[in-house]
């Protein structure tokens, strides 16, 4: 039985509910103000990611009573992103203090790694390692980290949703000339629900993602790239390279920061993509350049990886080195100069 249908219809419901969340944030005056850490100059209403975490879930629900997921992968992906997507949301409306907030990251990547196995063995260098208790460690600093990263780099109109569709699809694109086809549907309907929202948030944006829907997304493609890594090691590898403009971007910067003694849990536009777009002047360049990137650059290293031998490791280095010359080149992590008066 097709259901090809359900494809349009995510995108439905996400488009419609950012909609309503959109006029739900201006009546409420969910407003997010410019000020000096801001990359944009418009007051804007924020929190329509909880749109694409709707979208999603309801799509989990659907796939999980067609039997297209197991029942584990249902509870791991939303019980988890539900989680995130709450504490997101509260924080959206408030202030949640960073040491509440990362209890709670690290308690539902806890959850997911709980439901769905934990880390499997992984493959360096081509030779395979199990590191046991850990791995799953590991996995929990590597979820949340993604998360954190996720919302770091949600700071520009629709950088975060191009990096989730382009990723998304990319990983069908994996799983379908590697014979994961099982694999497809969940990474293709979260770019669906993603697509919904990005007609209202592709610059200029008339509704910002919010940390609901950033942590969610975070969250959700590290759990689908922890599943890709039970089926094969090589797709582990295939999602961080294509996860690569963020995560590069996002760490180079904090470790810069880092190394200069800065509280680097303070709001900041110090990433590469934020002085980007102050030199271009303009959100759509940069928002553009990272779906360019992803997929005319690292889409085809993630395949060389995955479907024609290429080491991985040699792979990740191969995609990874032009991206750390972009942070430098464009100040990842530095100062920002002041303005002369």
């Amino acid at each position: 039985m097709s259901y090809a249908w359900f494809i349009p219809v995510v995108v439905g419901v996400s488009f419609l509910l950012t909609a309503i969340l959109r006029r739900y944030a201006i009546s409420q005056s969910l407003m997010d103000v410019p000020n000096a850490r801001s990359s944009h100059v418009v007051a804007t209403p924020r929190g329509g990611g909880v749109a694409i975490v709707v979208a999603f879930v309801m799509s989990l629900g659907f796939l999980y009573v067609t039997g297209l997921i197991p029942a584990e992968f249902f509870f791991a992906i939303a019980g988890a992103g539900g989680a995130i997507a709450m504490i997101g949301f509260m924080d959206d409306h408030g202030h949640i203090a960073a040491r509440w907030r990362l209890l709670g990251h690290f308690a539902a990547s806890t959850w997911l790694l709980f439901w769905i196995g934990g880390l499997p063995v992984v493959e360096i260098g081509g030779r395979t390692f199990d590191l046991g208790w850990f791995g799953h460690v590991l996995a929990a600093f590597y979820l949340v980290w993604l998360l954190n990263l996720y919302n770091f780099m949600d700071g520009i109109d629709g950088i975060a949703s191009v990096e989730a569709m382009c990723v998304c699809l990319g990983a069908c694109l994996l799983y379908w000339v590697g014979g994961a086809t099982d694999l497809v549907w969940a990474p293709l309907l979260l770019a669906m629900s993603v697509a919904g929202f990005l007609f209202w948030n592709f610059p200029p944006a008339k509704i910002f993602m919010g940390d609901a829907g950033s942590g969610f997304l975070g969250i959700v493609l590290g759990g689908l790239s922890i599943q890709a890594a039970w089926f094969s090691a090589d797709l582990l590898w295939g999602w961080l390279i294509l996860l690569g403009v963020f995560i590069v971007d996002a760490t180079f910067t904090l470790f810069r920061r880092l190394l200069r003694g800065d509280k680097v849990y303070e709001a900041h536009r110090s990433h590469a993509y934020q002085f980007a777009s102050r030199r271009f002047g303009s959100h759509l360049p940069v928002t553009m350049a990272v779906g360019a990137i992803n997929l005319l650059w690292l889409l085809p290293i993630a395949m060389g990886v995955t479907r024609f031998g290429l080491n991985s490791s040699l792979g990740l280095i191969l995609a990874y080195a032009p991206l750390v010359v972009l942070a430098i080149k464009f100040r990842a992590g530095e100062l920002e100069k002041p303005l002369k008066s």
